[in-house]
């Protein structure tokens, strides 16, 4: 039997943390676009993300650039060992074009 619910093992949260890592300078629409999700849902994320500290916002002229703290644990209780930076790891590979897996 086939479950036709449709999930993720990866949250919109980790997709868009991952996702302005390797693309510091994108823009919300880009983003949103990439991960499948509204530009409103994307800067709630962004905000939920930047309240927690994982990510830092600011300004470049008219443009937002975002710096990601691979320093953090991640937020679920049973892996706070796990650093953000292992989930970036091992998700680096999917995102084409990164400025950050071409050594930027």
């Amino acid at each position: 039997m086939v479950d036709s619910t449709r999930w993720t093992f990866i949250t919109n949260h980790g997709l868009v943390l991952s996702y302005v890592f390797h693309h510091p300078k994108s823009t919300a629409r880009e983003i949103a676009n990439y991960i499948g999700v509204t530009e409103r849902t994307t800067h709630k994320i962004i905000s939920d993300l930047e309240t927690a500290g994982y990510i830092e916002r600011r300004k470049q002229g008219r443009r937002n650039v975002y710096r990601v703290d691979p320093k953090l644990p991640l937020r679920h209780h049973s892996i706070q060992d796990v650093m953000v930076s292992d989930l970036l790891d091992s998700l680096m590979n999917n995102f084409p074009n990164s400025a950050r897996s071409k050594g930027n």
